[in-house]
This record gives structure tokens, C-alpha cells and sequence, in this order.
């Protein structure tokens, strides 16, 4: 006999770009640009003993940052000119609002999905999905545009279409299984039914 799961939490799929993978393995970084302010309110380094001031440290090159905008990311303070793409050396504070790190490597987006970009997979197929591929996602399992239909009829399900996630299979509206047109799943159901997802 087998077990009837209902995995469905509210969550909607949505067409998006593939993730990147998941945070234990690579980490995307967000960058926060901090103004450094002095006791006076100059931009200049104050005279030492001046106030309770203590400069940061910058993790790339272990300076005082003295400068009027620093960089924070990693629970570490940088110079700006020094937060740079490991690959391309570009200053990452002025490319964009985050960086991902793996391997060791500090990478810009453009840089992280040239190296490891092709690593994702299509629940349904097992393929890899291209970086740059739109993809449909349900239950945390993502999909190929083309391979995101109905366990039944094979129908595509397109966003707005109403489904059902039961077991890892999709099933549109129409080939829902009985037991949940029913309302119930008799003595086989594990989880409490949640409502319907909808394709966004």
C-alpha cells in the first residue's frame, strides 16, 4: 500500500529565473555602503585621541578604513576598492548590491553564473537548466517551462492555472485525484490539505 502525501504549504509557483543554488553551498551577499562619521562631522580622519572613534579594519587589506564610505558584508568591513570580484576584478560596490563567495572566491553575478551557473535541474526531466532559462517552481523543485504539466493528461500548466502538488507530481484541476474532490483522503492522508496553489 502507498502512502498518500499531500506536500502543499500555499507556496506558489512562480516563472522566475533559475536559483542560484541553495545558501550551504554558496553564499549570495548582500553589500551594505556605510558613511563613516566623525566626532567634528568632517570627512577627514580625526586628530588622534580625538573622541571615541574606532576606525574598522578592512578585511582585504587589514587597513584602517579611513575613507568617507566603506563597504560591510561577510560581518567584515572593507574599503570600497578593495570588495572585488575575484575573477574580474571589478569593484563590487560599484556593480551592484551583492556578491557571492564559493570556493574561497569572491564573484560578482555575472562571474558566479559563468562558473557554476549550469549546476541546476529540472525535477521532472533531470536536465540542467541554463542560468539565463525561465523556470516554474513548486514545492521547492523547480522545472524546465516545458516539463512543468500535468502527471495525468500532460497538459502544460501555465501561470494562472490552478494544480496540485501530491507525492512530487503536478495535477491540473481537472485530474485532481478523487480523494480531494472528495475533501478527504480517508485514513491514507499525512499532512493536513492545504488550499489549492495557484501558478502566479
Amino acid at each position: 500500500m502507498e502512502l498518500l502525501r499531500v506536500a502543499d504549504d500555499g507556496a506558489t509557483a512562480q516563472l522566475l529565473p533559475r536559483p542560484l543554488p541553495e545558501v550551504g553551498v554558496t553564499l549570495a551577499i548582500k553589500l551594505k555602503r556605510r558613511t563613516m562619521v566623525n566626532p567634528g562631522g568632517s570627512s577627514q580622519p580625526p586628530a588622534v585621541g580625538a573622541g571615541s572613534l574606532s576606525w574598522k579594519r578592512c578585511a582585504g587589506c587589514g587597513g584602517k578604513i579611513a575613507d568617507r564610505f566603506l563597504l560591510y558584508t561577510m560581518d567584515t568591513y572593507w574599503h570600497s576598492r578593495c570588495l572585488k570580484c575575484s575573477c574580474c576584478q571589478a569593484q563590487l560596490g560599484e556593480i551592484g548590491t551583492s556578491c557571492y563567495t564559493k570556493s574561497g572566491m569572491i564573484l560578482c553575478r555575472n562571474d558566479y553564473i559563468r562558473l557554476f551557473g549550469n549546476s541546476g535541474a529540472c525535477s521532472a526531466c533531470g536536465q540542467s537548466i541554463p542560468a539565463s532559462e525561465l523556470v516554474m517552481r513548486a514545492q521547492g523543485n523547480v522545472y524546465h517551462l516545458k516539463c512543468f504539466t500535468c502527471s495525468t493528461c500532460r497538459n502544460r500548466l501555465v501561470p494562472g492555472d490552478r494544480f496540485h502538488y501530491i507525492n512530487g507530481s503536478l495535477f491540473c484541476e481537472h485530474d485532481r485525484p478523487t480523494a480531494l474532490i472528495n475533501g478527504h483522503l480517508s485514513s491514507l492522508q499525512t499532512n493536513p490539505l492545504l488550499p489549492d496553489q495557484k501558478v502566479c
